[in-house]
């Protein structure tokens, strides 16, 4: 009998028959690779700008496209962190009030301390005291906030500091 090239595959194959869905399986594991490869750099190739600009004129690989904030939202962020603030001051929340301050104030004053004040004001004031009347102006990480306290005119504040850290605004007032 004469030998052929692949006998011995041939073979193995029909001594082995459940090796038939292991190579079945390892041809569509290329087949998969191969697509996603492929759909990949298609990806890769279409993410030039919309003006049909190429990909290599769009900047650098790893830049972020920005989106101006509206003008007239641009302290929306600081006017909700401001309410939060003052209703956690007055609920006598602790952790998320002092959470809340800038690393500045945080430096100043204890967490310990800071919550034997909350506790106070919530004891003296109770919870219900909501910022009403919310403004805000931002310039860059720093901002200022004005505000009246529903019921409590004595702690209105105009124009009180507050600071951008770590992608959120911190009171900064201390």
């Amino acid at each position: 009998m004469r030998h052929r090239p692949g006998d011995e595959l041939t073979a193995l194959w029909h001594d082995f028959p459940s090796a038939a869905p292991f190579w079945g399986d390892i041809m569509r594991m290329r087949v998969s690779v191969v697509v996603v490869a492929g759909l990949l750099a298609l990806t890769a190739c279409s993410s030039g700008k919309e003006d049909g600009a190429s990909a290599s004129d769009s900047g650098p690989a790893d830049a972020e496209r920005t989106v101006a904030v509206p003008e007239e939202h641009e302290g929306d962020d600081l006017e909700a962190a401001a309410a939060v603030y003052t209703s956690a001051y007055f609920a006598g929340d602790a952790g998320t009030a002092y959470g809340m301050l800038s690393a500045r104030c945080r430096e100043k004053t204890g967490a310990d301390a800071y919550a034997a004040l909350v506790k106070r004001a919530n004891a003296d004031h109770g919870p219900d005291h909501p910022a009403t009347d919310v403004r805000a102006e931002v310039s860059g990480k720093a901002g200022r906030v004005s505000y009246r306290v529903q019921g409590l005119p004595e702690f209105d504040r105009r124009a009180q500091p507050w600071a951008l850290e770590d992608g959120g605004w911190k009171y900064d007032a201390c």
